[in-house]
């Protein structure tokens, strides 16, 4: 079984919710499971209050595929998700995440809220890991219908300015489809 990990930081719970579509679509995949975790706020807390366990690099070194979320801040990703990410060094240094398969989801709170820069940023030290970083295509027809979230950089949501509104159907099943995509990549390459 190839454990793929979903890494994320949610505050009013749409990134936690793509999370767990993220995960669905990992588990529909044979040969894969999803392990679920997030990263805690700044200060740190002692212990997650709601959600996923906080990820450790043991969580992060051990997985076969990542999946990392964070809600849209200014056009980049939350303080938390990159401090977490600024403290993976040393398994830069040994290339302990190069050549595994990853991809990004985000969550904004209008449709023009960075999304899309957003999921680059996310990108970026992922790319300097070395892994494979993936999107989701066009042959997900649920990408070119959209009228909410999603995008070819990685599944999205528009939560609204009251954090409100509810994950779109088209968001779901990108979600779900951009997990499903990632673990067959996962499964394909440990062959």
């Amino acid at each position: 079984m190839k454990e793929v990990l979903v890494l994320y930081y949610s505050v009013g719970g749409s990134v936690r919710e793509l999370a767990e579509l993220v995960a669905q679509g990992i588990e529909r995949v044979p040969g894969a499971a999803a392990r679920v975790r997030t990263v805690p706020k700044i200060p740190a807390a002692s212990a997650a209050e709601s959600g996923a366990p906080f990820a450790e690099l043991a969580d992060l070194e051990g997985c076969a595929g990542l999946a990392l979320g964070s809600p849209t801040r200014f056009g980049n990703m939350a303080a938390p998700l990159k401090h977490f990410l600024d403290g993976t060094g040393e398994l830069w240094r040994r290339g302990a995440l190069a050549g595994k398969p990853a991809c990004v989801f985000t969550s904004s709170a209008s449709l023009h809220g960075g999304q899309e820069t957003t999921l680059v940023t996310m990108m970026l030290p992922l790319l300097h890991h070395g892994m494979l970083v993936m999107g989701i295509p066009y042959s997900e027809v649920q990408l070119d219908a959209t009228r909410t979230g999603g995008t070819p950089y990685g599944a999205s949501h528009v939560s609204g300015t009251a954090d409100d509104r509810p994950v779109s159907d088209s968001e779901r099943t990108l979600a779900i489809a951009q997990g499903r995509r990632l673990a067959e990549l996962v499964v394909k390459l440990a062959r």
